[in-house]
């Protein structure tokens, strides 16, 4: 609604922005490094933060510059699945048909991975929500990356969840899988810098100018968001779309309050 009246290409603060205009802060940098690291030494990763920070953003921008010749990306979101719906499920996503019983399921599963590795292809699984499995599932988790006794790695496993994960892995029952984990990685929240520096970088991207904030509204902008680019995008846009109906140009700290106090505050 407000694109065109702020002279924008598009709407600068959405979830699904071009990975190649991101702003690549350099906590953002270093788990794209990471996650790299796993996917091309077939290592276990663990990658957690607060709700919004960025984490599946963050694998869309790993997974963007993949390779699909070389390699074949399982994404899972799906937390709440038993054992056999788990296996079901990277079957499908690898066009291999579904098993009734999770035993078979499970070889088969045991099996595509390793002819997927055999033929040149490394598999990516990526379990996103990780938090939310309970300890069963995380138990066939480590089964899905022991192959030959653990003298063999065919795939990069990668876990993707809110601090929560952090917490279950360190409970004793889980030191089997947590031993096998040899990424970890927490996604910090920006602090006002980066919140700016995130702010002008979106505004950039979809041709607008980088004086629409003021300083003043992206300090307001921070101090609500706690850093957070979720909270960041939904407040900048609600700023952008309250100037628009009041027919004034710039984002200050009065029109961040105003948004805050009216929409957000409830």
């Amino acid at each position: 609604m407000y694109e065109n009246y702020f002279g924008f290409s598009k709407t600068p603060f959405i979830r699904d922005i071009d990975v190649k205009q991101l702003f690549l802060h350099a906590d953002f940098q270093e788990l794209k490094g990471r996650l790299q690291y796993a996917i091309e030494n077939r290592l276990f990763a663990a990658v957690t933060g607060e709700v919004g920070s960025g984490k599946t953003t963050a694998i869309r921008a790993v997974v963007e510059e993949i390779n699909p010749v070389s390699h074949k990306i399982i994404y899972i979101s799906q937390s709440d699945m038993s054992p056999k719906a788990f296996y079901n499920e990277i079957l499908e996503q690898i066009d291999m048909t579904p098993s009734y019983f999770k035993p078979d399921s499970k070889r088969k599963v045991n099996k595509a991975m390793l002819e997927l590795y055999q033929h040149g292809k490394t598999p990516i699984v990526i379990i996103d929500e990780a938090h939310l499995l309970s300890e069963k599932m995380l138990e066939e988790v480590r089964f899905l990356v022991n192959f030959n006794m653990d003298s063999l790695s065919p795939l990069s496993l990668i876990l993707v969840g809110q601090p929560e994960l952090s917490e279950m892995l360190t409970n004793h029952s889980m030191r089997a899988i947590s031993q096998r984990i040899t990424i970890r990685y927490m996604l910090k929240e920006l602090d006002l810098q980066g919140v700016e520096d995130y702010i002008r970088t979106h505004i950039k991207a979809a041709g607008g100018s980088s004086e629409l904030f003021t300083g003043e509204a992206v300090r307001e902008i921070h101090t609500y968001s706690t850093g957070i680019p979720r909270k960041i995008n939904l407040l900048c846009d609600k700023c952008l779309l309250n100037c628009y109906l009041n027919k004034t140009r710039i984002v200050d700290d009065i029109v961040v309050k105003r948004v805050i106090k009216n929409e957000l505050e409830h």
